[in-house]
């Protein structure tokens, strides 16, 4: 039989699923399909992102499938409606250039005890209710079919394709013979979304009270702002912004950085000044301000001098002290630098940022710690 790898997508038994094709050697398996029985093998693909899926790429359990309508569109792709009929394990692929062609057996159903049976179709249901109810994904329809069926077997197969979980998940469930493990399988995969959906209703609940509070405390400062306003008090906000626009003027910084800082200047005059969103602005300008942009230091390039305050800094550290002077007396012979740093790698309290702070007194450079840690 034919067999067409699917992403993305794992048809079951009594399962009926749309499909667009655009694969050519898919297309190929479907018009052989056509020309003869109309039944083709549907298997997943490990990975949904390879479009020219091998053998080992694509699972070994699939769903013997019956096509029941095929459209071609105008950009040259195939649009197919199937059903799931039986599941199937793939034997071996045969030797063929245009499709996979397969040898194949069909997978009967195992079943279990009978108690058992009915004990877990029970608790399969009430997780699939509960699920639709916490969800709101699942249509009307769909419960009502759902909860006529009786046959353990169809159940599970007809709950599957309505949760969204991983093409591995459902193809674990796809796999399992045992009527019993499949149940299993599919009780602790609904119990796990129901968890999930309960988390993000608790997480949107605290967001939106959070959201409400910060508009209830923005009302109130713009009402306070107003009544400032009313009774002459001075705007503490604009005269802030008036000296930090004049900041801005006197600096002297590069065209792209000037037209950043004038833009979030610009955003920040009408945000509410109690608002975290403008705190986070004026702090990012200021920053921008202290920037050193065209400032600069005028090195000193004393050799001698710097040994000496190395040795007066720090005992021992030998080969550190070492690589430091031959590194200035290149930077001096060479007069400009590109490329290469030094660092400086050990565990506490070895004398790291001592180091640098003497290399920056020896250079006659400001020392600056930036710590990047987090």
């Amino acid at each position: 039989m034919p067999l067409m790898p699917l992403r993305d997508i794992v048809v079951f038994p009594n399962m009926v699923a749309p499909l667009f094709v655009g694969r050519e050697k898919s297309i190929k398996a479907l018009e052989h399909c056509m020309a003869n029985d109309k039944l083709i093998i549907l298997s997943a693909q490990r990975d949904a992102k390879k479009d020219n899926p091998r053998e080992r790429d694509i699972y070994s359990v699939g769903t013997v499938s019956q096509v029941l309508q095929l459209l071609r569109l105008p950009d040259n792709t195939v649009k197919v409606l199937v059903e799931g009929k039986q599941r199937a394990k793939i034997l071996h692929y045969l030797d063929h250039d245009e499709f996979f062609m397969v040898e194949y057996e069909e997978m009967e159903d195992i079943p279990g005890k009978i108690l058992d049976e009915e004990a877990l179709v029970r608790l399969v249901r009430e997780a699939f209710e509960r699920y639709a109810k916490t969800s709101k994904k699942v249509s009307q329809d769909v419960q009502h079919t759902i909860s006529a069926i009786e046959d353990p077997a169809r159940l599970a197969d007809a709950i599957m394709p309505h949760i969204p979980v991983s093409t591995h998940e459902k193809q674990k469930i796809l796999e399992s013979q045992k009527i019993i493990q499949r149940l299993e399988r599919l009780l602790k995969v609904v119990t796990g979304e129901i968890e999930v959906i309960d988390t993000e209703h608790r997480i949107k609940g605290r967001v939106k009270k959070q959201m409400e509070k910060t508009q209830r405390e923005y009302y109130l400062n713009e009402q306070m702002r107003a009544i400032q306003k009313e009774m002459g008090e001075k705007d503490d906000f604009k005269s802030e912004l008036n000296e930090l626009e004049k900041r801005i003027k006197r600096k002297k910084m590069p065209r792209e950085v000037a037209s950043k800082v004038r833009a979030e200047f610009k955003k920040l005059k009408f945000m509410s000044p109690m608002s975290a969103e403008a705190t986070v602005v004026r702090n990012y300008i200021e920053w921008l301000l202290t920037v050193p942009w065209f400032e600069r230091t005028k090195d000193k390039m004393e050799i001698e001098e710097a040994e000496r305050i190395l040795e007066e800094d720090h005992y021992g550290l030998e080969k550190p002290k070492e690589r430091i002077i031959e590194y200035l007396a290149v930077q001096k012979l060479v007069k400009r630098i590109r490329g290469p740093v030094l660092c400086f790698v050990g565990p506490p309290g070895v004398g790291k940022t001592s180091l640098a702070m003497s290399v920056a007194r020896s250079m006659g450079r400001n020392f600056v710690r930036l710590s990047l840690g987090g």
